[in-house]
């Protein structure tokens, strides 16, 4: 039987239950029907990565009008766009929490550097994270220029793909997103084996 069918029963029972006292329960029962599909998040998405159909589902629920969630029907408009914001799963998805722009943002270059398993982090290196790379000269070149006090030159970034781990070497390429001034120069470094990728502190400063 619908909810539409079973309103006049509803509306009876809780008029019969304020006549007993039961206000509150009448308030519940009488806001059964009225619910809304909304979309929910059915997995762990990260910041910037794309979203599918299979990060997403639907949901009914008595949805609070101060509470803003892409309605179901509207499902299709955001798959393909980016995540705004870290997404976890039991979770009603927002619009604001959706984007259509890219990490990488006009005037930067994306540099590609392979870490090898000592050199990748613990914390896990996920997109939108906020990095600094760093020029690390091998040691004989700081031993002869008698420049081995002073401090490394470093390159602001952030993480825009993480590959998985490659077979057999362990290897993990990092895609990360500089000014388009410091891309030739990380690349140098990546090339010479003489870059290393250090997390920025989480205010990004």
């Amino acid at each position: 039987m619908s909810a539409r069918r079973r309103r006049p029963g509803v509306i009876a029972l809780s008029l019969a239950l304020i006549a007993a006292g039961g206000a509150g329960v009448a308030v519940l029962l009488l806001q059964v029907g009225d619910r809304t599909e909304v979309v929910t998040v059915v997995r762990d998405v990260q910041v910037g990565q794309v979203l599918t159909e299979k990060d997403l589902g639907r949901a009914s629920v008595a949805l609070d009008p101060a509470v803003r969630a892409v309605r179901g029907d509207d499902l299709g408009s955001v798959v393909g766009k980016r995540a705004a914001v870290e997404l976890r799963p039991g979770s009603l998805l927002a619009p604001s929490q959706v984007t259509k722009d890219s990490l990488v943002k006009a005037g930067e270059q994306v540099v590609p550097i392979g870490l090898e398993p000592k050199q990748v982090p613990a914390t896990a290196l996920v997109p939108g994270q906020k990095v600094e790379l760093v020029h690390v000269p091998a040691q004989s070149a700081t031993d002869s220029d008698g420049t081995s006090d002073a401090a490394p030159e470093t390159i602001n970034g952030q993480v825009v793909k993480v590959s998985s781990a490659a077979p057999g070497t362990g290897v993990v390429v990092v895609d990360v997103a500089t000014a388009a001034a410091d891309g030739p120069r990380a690349a140098v470094w990546a090339a010479a084996g003489t870059l290393r990728l250090v997390l920025a502190a989480a205010d990004g400063s």
